[in-house]
């Protein structure tokens, strides 16, 4: 389960109507949410935040706040 399919579930919203109000695939959308390698886009992101009614930051912060600089190369 990749953060975004943690992230669903916790909100316990409906992949299917997702789906519907994005546009993108529901097939795509369980990739998203069970593949640790599948590459979430931005765009992919933002729609959707806005079809579950949180903020893109909000989700944003959840899927990518793990994420740290090298340190070495500041």
């Amino acid at each position: 389960m990749t953060k975004l399919g943690e992230y669903l579930d916790k909100k316990a919203v409906n992949r299917s109507q997702i789906s519907r109000r994005t546009g993108l695939s529901k097939q795509r959308i369980s990739e998203l949410s069970t593949n640790p390698t599948s590459k979430l886009r931005a765009d992919e992101l933002y729609l959707i935040a806005m079809s579950i009614e949180v903020n893109p930051c909000e989700l944003l912060d959840y899927v990518c706040g793990h994420l740290k600089l090298d340190e070495e190369r500041k």
